[in-house]
């Protein structure tokens, strides 16, 4: 397997594993005190591992102007210092937030926030241009979405960006995107769990990336969830909102979610694979476009992730057996 593919129609190389950074930005909340980060974190250790990433080959790093309230675009921005122009950074725009209290406040879907939203994240990010412009609100109306498009070419055509995107799961909005000249991905949930093929599909007809979130099914693929094991009060998971599946009363893992992993476990485990390695082989084998972005926490995780790029894809043989085993 090629240890790089092309971020969609942009020109742009990636690694073909990404990271994702929406755990490095630390606690933060929904204004109900709804937790919205993975628990607490240790910012030096997150500099340490983005820098072993790097080390390890890792290109493409994907945050958001919210994750943690603009502390994650802050600790990636120190991170990466003087090795920016080395990587390709992916940040997204869309929500509203306090970052003194660290609170989610609402959405803004003009164009107008758009331009505000992109001075702020430069500024957090220590840097005068964003690789890949990402709009984080996965359900917004299509039409103002049309306007946002037109505004992210201008912002290509200023240099303060050089390609975006649209983070939905919805192939009808992002279609909408699709339709710029300089839009060169989607963002969206894929894993061995949740397949996606009306996204794949669009992709393939688009010439998009497909950049795939949930990678291991919010830590389900890790391998180190168990049933009713308790998760701590700053976890998302600890009180999940209704899009994230697999944790649905806030006790730990379902069941039934654990049941799938340990069906394909000895698939994914092949070659001397971890379960994450498994998993994201699983979905460079899905399709040419893809670009899982795992979160991580720690060098250690880092390292892991990172470890799955020398192991390559699953086999198209794998592949089937993995539809098999959850009768698809």
């Amino acid at each position: 397997m090629e240890t790089t593919r092309p971020l969609g129609r942009s020109g742009i190389e990636v690694s073909a594993l990404g990271f994702g950074c929406w755990a490095i930005g630390g606690e933060w909340q929904a204004a109900d005190g709804q937790p919205l980060g993975w628990g607490k974190v240790d910012d030096e250790e997150s500099v340490r591992a983005v820098r072993r990433a790097l080390d390890l080959g890792v290109t493409f790093f994907d945050t958001a102007d919210t994750y943690g309230a603009g502390h994650s675009e802050r600790v990636l921005g120190r991170a990466l210092g003087k090795r920016r122009a080395d990587v390709v950074v992916a940040t997204k725009w869309g929500n509203v937030f306090d970052e003194d209290t660290r609170t989610l406040t609402g959405g803004d879907d003009s164009p107008a926030h758009l331009r505000r939203a992109l001075t702020a994240s430069l500024r957090r990010l220590g840097s005068d241009y964003v690789d890949l412009y990402q709009f984080h609100l996965s359900d917004a109306d299509i039409e103002q979405a049309a306007l946002l498009r037109d505004e992210c070419e201008k912002l290509v055509g200023e240099g303060l960006i050089r390609a975006y995107a649209w983070s939905t799961d919805d192939p009808a909005r992002a279609a909408v995107f699709a339709q710029g000249p300089h839009c060169a991905a989607v963002q969206h949930a894929l894993n061995v769990l949740q397949d996606a093929p009306a996204m794949l599909k669009l992709c393939e007809e688009a010439g998009l990336a497909s950049i795939n979130r949930s990678p291991l099914a919010m830590g389900l693929l890790t391998g180190k969830r168990r049933d009713g094991q308790p998760l701590e009060a700053g976890d998302i998971r600890s009180r999940p909102p209704a899009w994230l599946q697999g944790f649905s009363d806030g006790s730990g893992a379902d069941p039934e979610w654990l049941a799938r992993v340990d069906a394909l476990r000895d698939v994914l485990t092949s070659d001397g694979r971890t379960l994450a390695q498994g998993a994201l082989a699983w979905l460079w084998a899905r399709s040419p476009r893809t670009i899982p972005i795992p979160g991580f926490r720690s060098v250690a995780q880092a390292e892991q992730n990172a470890g799955a790029l020398e192991k390559g894809a699953l086999t198209g043989a794998q592949l089937a057996e993995v539809d098999r085993l959850l009768g698809r």
